[in-house]
């Protein structure tokens, strides 16, 4: 069976679809867009730092939140993991080179939102004013 042009662009179009859950980029996008992972980021700016202390500057983050997000960092490499033998145990975290590669982003990121939060506040409310007005 010979497909028309427009028939062919459509299977491509439902393969493409049907793949993109399956695309690597996009899986990677989901998990490091996580504002835990943002927050462990800078965290980590100072360098290594023990489960405890990421707790205490990171406030709302659950320990299994948070555990389960250093467990995943770790396994993209984007930060590693030491374990020192003492009692208790000791853990300590910190980036890798990867990790600093995507620092630099979460960054900017975080110095846009602090020099434009004003403006988007406003916007917020002129557009939940207008929706008001016409609700």
């Amino acid at each position: 069976m010979t497909l028309t042009a427009e028939q062919k662009r459509q299977a491509a179009k439902e393969r493409y679809n049907a793949s993109l859950e399956h695309c690597p980029a996009r899986q990677l996008l989901e998990t490091i867009s996580s504002k835990w992972v943002a927050l462990i980021l800078l965290a980590l700016v100072d360098g290594q730092q023990r489960h405890s202390d990421l707790r205490r500057r990171i406030p709302g983050a659950s320990q299994k939140m948070l555990t389960s997000t250093l467990r995943s960092l770790e396994r993209d490499g984007l930060i590693a993991r030491h374990v020192t033998a003492s009692v208790p145990v000791r853990t300590d975290y910190e980036l890798t080179d990867l990790g600093h590669s995507l620092l630099r982003v979460v960054t900017e990121m975080k110095e846009w939102a602090e020099e434009n939060m004003d403006d988007v506040a406003a916007s917020r409310m002129d557009h939940d004013r207008h929706r008001l007005e016409f609700d």
